[in-house]
């Protein structure tokens, strides 16, 4: 897969194309039984583009993405994603070939929920260089952790 285009500005357009063709990844997918597993298959100036497996039970627990924007595509499996609305947790079920754009303030959890390995690729502008992991507590939102690129993940 040639690397990221800087013209594309639709991160799903960029996701799906990149799920079009697995075998064209600079890693071979796989799937870890402690967490899930992820690897950046590609970067440029303006985007970043991730592979990750889950198997069953695995999930990210709520966070956002640093200030990036970003989109996910499911590409085998399905994958729930909960989203903070009216103080509470809203589960968003994502099937195969389904797709989710969001923007730099995004918060949201996700995690396979289901009984079978799941695939999804994710695209962020720009590059992460920082996530924020939050616990709900009250209906409020608290800082559990700030990680880093590079020392993180």
């Amino acid at each position: 897969m040639p690397a990221v285009p800087t013209t594309e500005s639709d991160l799903l357009a960029v996701a799906r194309r990149w799920a079009a063709d697995p075998a064209s990844w600079p890693v071979r997918l796989r799937f870890d039984p402690v967490s899930r597993w992820y690897a950046r298959l590609a970067v440029d100036d303006e985007h970043e583009v991730w592979a990750l497996s889950w198997l069953p039970g695995q999930g990210t627990g709520l966070h956002d993405h640093g200030g990036s924007a970003g989109a996910f595509l499911v590409t085998a499996g399905v994958l729930t994603e909960e989203t903070i609305s009216a103080a509470r947790l809203r589960p968003h079920r994502l099937a195969a070939g389904t797709g989710r754009r969001f923007g730099p303030r995004h918060v949201h959890g996700v995690a396979n929920r289901h009984t079978a390995p799941t695939v999804s690729v994710h695209v962020y502008r720009p590059a992460l260089r920082r996530m924020t992991r939050y616990h709900l507590a009250a209906g409020r939102l608290l800082v559990a952790e700030v990680a880093e690129a590079d020392v993180a993940w």
